[in-house]
């Protein structure tokens, strides 16, 4: 696997991404409802996506309907993607995990941004994005940014497949 560089990632790479994903762990999931973490989940629910929530400090309670576990270790199944949204230094031992755990995906969310992490993701042969939020990625892939408050700067009557 080619090492990819960081700074810019191309909408094919994303998208194949996001359209091979089906169960995505959400490490530092919240319940609160106004944290960006509980608005990623519910739209990648709300978009046929299986998440898991992983949140030590809510382990056994509900997020969304969705029982939250303390680790990955926990988790019932494997996640296809770890969905980091914790700093940049929790990143790295979030990915150990992730490798251990048999992800394919590590993603971590908006000013998340780890290279040693990254380079033994990939060296484990996961695929890696970092500072980019799925749920911001695939509204914009998919066409439908401008319907979840972001500004897309695209003008058009088209509905993008993603």
């Amino acid at each position: 696997m080619t090492a990819i560089v960081h700074d810019r990632y191309d909408d094919t790479y994303l998208r194949g991404i996001l359209r091979a994903t089906k169960t995505i762990a959400m490490v530092g999931a919240s319940a609160n409802w106004n944290r960006p973490s509980y608005f990623a989940m519910k739209y990648l629910l709300d978009r046929g996506y299986k998440v898991i929530p992983v949140n030590p400090a809510a382990a056994g309670q509900q997020i969304l309907g969705q029982k939250v576990y303390g680790s990955l270790d926990e988790l019932p199944v494997k996640a296809d993607m770890i969905d980091i949204f914790r700093n940049s230094e929790a990143a790295g031992p979030i990915t150990d995990a992730a490798i251990k755990h048999g992800a394919k995906v590590v993603w971590m969310q908006l000013g998340v941004w780890n290279d040693d992490a990254a380079h033994r993701a990939e060296a484990a042969g996961l695929k890696v994005v970092m500072n980019r939020c799925p749920k911001i990625e695939h509204s914009r892939l998919a066409g439908t940014i401008e319907w979840h408050g972001i500004a897309s700067g695209v003008i058009s009557s088209k509905k993008r497949k993603l």
